[in-house]
């Protein structure tokens, strides 16, 4: 298919980028650092981190790091909600010559151990909150080095002793743990900062992070992406803002984790090649503190997904919110929901701009085009990336045609950590990306998803792999087979339901749901569990996930019964 959305290109966006620009995400860190070094570059906590001070911890880091007799190219993972910790680690682990493993801190401990396992991980840095979780599978995983840090451990005292006091002692957030050889990460700053360091130069190939990725075999894989993914991807973004963005000027609301892919390139590093200040909001399901946070903070720029703009937009002081410096809001992770960006351009006089992305593409695909009018549709593939709807044969198809969208540029992922086979499952030899959404494009080169191949499900923007919770739900006792779908919820965009047939009545719902919520993170638990005699199966005994899904439409229809329930 020629590029057909080239010509819907407003002028300023070029139809290509030029990777050159940039030979690595730390060569897009250090011209800030160097540039900006009085900036603040992350605030949290009330506390600031400028350009200068990151530059000097990071290289403290690195220089422990390479002092551990560890190669380069070893993986270090990262367990941190967004605190300050968390850049002063992540460009550390870079400029040290290693790979990122980014860790999500709700994972219980099986899912760490299985990461850690498969990424073969030798360092971990973890907020002491989560460390009991580590405790239990420590032993069977490859983790030699232990780096624990509490949430205020880089504010500046005495605040620092105010903060970690109240949430240890105060909110007891911290459950016991006991791990004889972890070191605190001041430790490791203070014996790096006496020791010799090499700069690492990586170069586009080079592997800069695994972002893990659920799979359709229940299994969470690594999706590699190199130095020049990231590069790519956060050129094609920055080239859609050309002109409205200001170097050295603006401020970014970061209410999305940074260990999750959108925010880590929207929001991160987006912030970084724009030398801006990202205001980093450790707990965004805390509205009331959130809104406050956008009251105080004079931002710019705020990335975000459907349930947090209709969270915000019903919650008491938002509508006391100053947007008048606000350049937009971009949502991704799931679709936005329109009744949701209707209510928010009423409120804010702002559109909601929305894009594509998976993992797989570092993550940016398709944005929609800033201040123009909310389309619902994904919008138009990003500089240098190719479009193409291809049905189960591989035969691309017309206008306004059902197929799955399939992807290719510079931002595709290298494959999967240590699984060829799923790699060339995923991209073909010409380096087309099977995206497993099923969509259309228009003449105008605006592309609609209509459906998803994979039964994947999008809760609250995090992906869900029913195969995942299935093998989970089939170890609790009265078990006899299950199947796991997503349906429509009007808060979450989409919610788990386990569909049980049981040995007996004694088995209840609440039983399936308390078992999951045992070895499974928060999201991924059942919210609703219905029992059954049967499931629909295929000839040769697959059961048929699609029969046990709300007809289409029921989505929208459930979404707009909520809405008139509450008025």
């Amino acid at each position: 298919m020629e590029k057909v959305w080239l010509k819907s290109y407003p002028a300023g966006i070029p139809s290509e980028i030029d990777m050159s620009e940039f030979k690595s995400v730390n060569d897009v860190f250090a011209r800030a650092c160097a540039k900006y070094p009085n900036r603040p570059a992350f605030r949290n906590l009330d506390s600031d981190l400028t350009y200068g001070e990151l530059d000097r911890l990071s290289r403290d880091f690195a220089a422990w790091l390479q002092g551990l007799g560890i190669e380069k190219g070893s993986r270090v993972a990262l367990m941190l909600p967004n605190l300050l910790q968390y850049p002063v680690v992540l460009f550390g682990i870079l400029r040290a010559g290693m790979i990122a493993v980014n860790v999500n801190p709700l994972y219980t401990a099986r899912e760490l151990q299985h990461q850690m396992k498969d990424s073969g991980a030798q360092v971990i840095v973890i907020l002491e909150n989560f460390a009991n979780v580590l405790e239990k599978v420590l032993p069977e995983t490859p983790l030699k080095y232990i780096v624990t840090t509490q949430a205020g451990d880089l504010v500046p005292l005495p605040r620092r002793w105010l903060v970690n006091f109240m949430v240890k002692r105060v909110k007891k957030m911290v459950p016991h743990w006991r791990i004889p050889q972890a070191i605190s990460l001041a430790a490791a700053l203070k014996r790096g900062r006496s020791m010799p360091f090499d700069e690492a130069e990586p170069g586009h190939e080079t592997i800069a992070l695994l972002q893990y990725t659920g799979g359709t075999t229940g299994v969470s894989k690594g999706a590699i992406l190199t130095h020049g993914n990231l590069v790519a991807n956060l050129l094609q973004a920055t080239a859609w803002v050309n002109g409205v963005l200001e170097e050295g000027r603006e401020v970014v609301l970061c209410a999305l984790p940074l260990y999750h892919i959108l925010s880590f390139t929207a929001n991160c590093l987006m912030g970084v090649k724009y030398a801006a200040l990202n205001h980093l909001i450790t707990n965004p399901r805390d509205l009331p503190v959130l809104v406050k946070e956008m009251k105080k903070s004079k931002f710019t720029v705020m990335v975000g997904v459907n349930t947090l703009y209709n969270g915000l937009l019903k919650t008491p002081g938002f509508d006391e919110v100053d947007f008048s410096r606000v350049k937009y809001f971009a949502g991704g992770g799931a679709a936005i929901h329109r009744a949701v960006a209707e209510r928010w351009h009423a409120a804010t006089n702002l559109e909601l701009l929305e894009g594509y992305g998976l993992t797989e593409t570092s993550p940016f695909v398709t944005l929609n085009l800033i201040g123009g009018p909310f389309t619902g549709t994904i919008g138009l593939p990003i500089p240098s990336t190719e479009i193409s709807i291809r049905d189960d044969d591989d035969r691309e198809m017309a206008f306004n045609t059902e197929g799955e969208i399939c992807v290719r540029g510079p931002q595709v992922m290298r494959g999967y950590w240590q699984r060829p086979d799923e790699t060339a499952a995923s991209i073909s030899p010409e380096g087309w990306l099977r995206t497993g959404d099923i969509g259309v494009i228009d003449e105008l080169g605006f592309i609609r998803i209509t459906d998803r191949k994979k039964d994947m499900i999008l809760v609250s923007g995090f992906n869900v792999y029913p195969n995942e919770i299935e093998s989970v739900i089939a170890t609790a006792p009265g078990v006899v087979e299950c199947a796991v779908v997503g349906v429509p919820d009007p808060v979450t965009g989409e919610a788990v339901k386990a569909f049980v047939i049981r040995e007996n009545t004694e088995l209840s719902a609440e039983a399936v749901i308390a078992h999951c919520r045992k070895n499974l993170a928060k999201y991924k638990v059942p919210k609703l569990v219905e029992f059954r005699n049967d499931l629909p199966k295929s000839p040769i005994g697959k059961v048929l996930r699609r029969e046990l899904r709300p007809p289409k439409g029921a989505g929208q229809a459930a979404a707009k019964a909520a809405e008139v329930a509450k008025g």
